[in-house]
């Protein structure tokens, strides 16, 4: 399967990315959901005897979110993996790491994934963490959620580009 790049999922509104990670995470799944399965979920939601005004006024899903499916299928076809259209983003906490490291001036190389992994393991955490950046219950949990996102985007990510700014 040949997976799209990251930045495709930035041009996805949070709205239906926040209904396509629901597909993705349903642990009743058989199969890894497809934008196709996806739109298929959506237009299941709205009954055909409404109106597009009244399913808009009835249903948190409008036909915007149908219309923005439609587009991304027409451009990637319906089998695309629907979680390359799931916006990605660290937690806060973890948001203050890639920080650390995008912002170190010593650091060799692009602020990958892999580089803040690497920069976690040699003590960053446990430094953020002495410094009060970080919890200290923090820190086994964003190793596992930085594993997550690198499982799912690949080492070579610039990290920069999932950071969460809230």
């Amino acid at each position: 399967m040949i997976r799209n790049p990251i930045d495709i999922a930035t041009r996805v509104t949070p709205r239906l990315s926040a209904l396509i990670e629901s597909r993705v995470n349903d642990p009743d799944a058989s199969e890894p959901p497809t934008l196709g399965m996806v739109r298929e979920f959506v237009t299941g939601l709205l009954p055909p005897t409404f109106n597009a005004a009244e399913r808009m006024h009835h249903f948190d899903i409008g036909e915007s979110v149908i219309d923005e499916l439609n587009t991304l299928i027409d451009e990637f076809g319906k089998d695309a993996p629907a979680i390359d259209f799931v916006r990605a983003a660290a937690s806060e906490p973890l948001s203050r790491v890639i920080e650390e490291v995008v912002s170190d001036e010593n650091r060799e190389g692009p602020p990958t994934l892999a580089a803040v992994r690497e920069a976690m393991i040699s003590g960053l955490s446990a430094r953020l963490v002495g410094e009060g950046v970080l919890d200290e219950d923090e820190d086994d949990a964003l190793l596992a959620e930085l594993e997550s996102l690198i499982e799912r985007h690949g080492e070579d990510t610039l990290a920069e580009y999932l950071l969460r700014y809230e």
